[in-house]
């Protein structure tokens, strides 16, 4: 996409549409067109202060010191809590003046919306004054590495490496670019955690564009229980270690169920190949369950995977 008007959204996620178009409540509804782990980060025990106090000082620098030692920030990067990803996707733009900003493709949609809201313009590849890579990419979980990621880009140019789903496979993780200048790593709480309610996300990477940032959020941007909560949840590398045998489990078995060649993916959502993916999205809502399709494939349809107790609807579906 060159200029022009800012994408529309597109999003997994649309329950409430889906009730519309198909009828039945939220709750009859297994929604599998998210990339979100069905099995939640268990909440810590809040005490009345973090609902009723504004946060202080302290309990961010322990959420942000947990996400130092979790992530293996580099020794001088800075780091920002805030009120999830998307919020500092749709502030990324602003950081600088706007010139072209190189965004391959296909992708998570919201990049080039908010660049292209900011009034830049986008394209796929070639000399730019920014890039962003989504690593794992959404939808086909394209993984990139250091060189593929700084390969033409000057020194001077915007680096933005979306990371929302790459605590799937932490060993992959471009965390040591976050030393270099004008660059940045975006980290989604909700989705291997689980907890895309809680809105949290992080900016790691260079100091100036992370104060910036965080000037732009102005004071108090994380609540108290996300704060409590982002704390606890990175300092647990158990539940991590085992959360990820899961998901490995998990996906292996959704692929096996799976009657379409799987082409893509993580370990939050597999993409598969069908004949008709608009057919296939209808059939699987007769039954109340919600896949992702996209408007740039006729054959693409992603599912994310079903919680412990739905694996059954998905089998009598398929």
């Amino acid at each position: 996409m060159d200029g022009g008007a800012a994408q529309a959204a597109d999003h997994g996620g649309g329950v409430d549409a889906a009730c519309a178009r198909w009828g039945g409540a939220r709750g009859d509804w297994l929604d599998l067109s998210t990339g979100i782990n069905p099995v939640p980060y268990p909440l810590p025990g809040f005490c009345a202060a973090d609902w009723s106090a504004l946060p202080d000082s302290a309990a961010t620098t322990a959420l942000e010191g947990a996400a130092r030692a979790f992530w293996r920030v580099p020794v001088g990067a800075a780091i920002l809590a805030a009120p999830g990803a998307s919020a500092l996707i749709a502030g990324i733009p602003a950081l600088q003046e706007a010139g072209r900003a190189a965004i391959p493709g296909p992708t998570y949609n919201e990049h080039a919306r908010a660049f292209v809201t900011a009034g830049w313009q986008v394209g796929q590849a070639g000399g730019a004054e920014a890039r962003v890579i989504v690593h794992p990419n959404n939808p086909d979980g394209r993984v990139w590495t250091v060189e593929t990621a700084l390969a033409g880009l000057t020194p001077a140019a915007l680096l933005v490496i979306d990371e929302s789903f790459c605590d799937v496979m932490p060993e992959a993780s471009l965390i040591a670019l976050t030393a270099r200048p004008r660059t940045l790593i975006l980290k989604s709480f909700g989705k291997f955690w689980g907890l895309a309610g809680l809105r949290l996300g992080f900016a790691i990477g260079d100091p100036a564009l992370v104060a910036a940032l965080a000037r732009r959020l102005g004071p108090w941007p994380v609540s108290g229980p996300a704060l409590a909560t982002g704390r606890a949840a990175l300092a647990d590398v158990g539940w991590a270690e085992a959360t990820r045998a899961r998901l490995d489990a998990d996906a292996a078995r959704l692929d096996a169920l799976v009657p379409w060649p799987v082409v893509g993916g993580s370990r939050l959502f597999r993409l598969y190949a069908t004949p008709d993916a608009t057919a296939a999205q209808e059939a699987l809502a007769r039954h109340k369950i919600l896949g992702r399709i996209f408007p740039y494939s006729v054959e693409w349809l992603r599912l994310g995977l079903p919680g412990p107790d739905h694996w059954h609807r998905l089998e009598d579906a398929l």
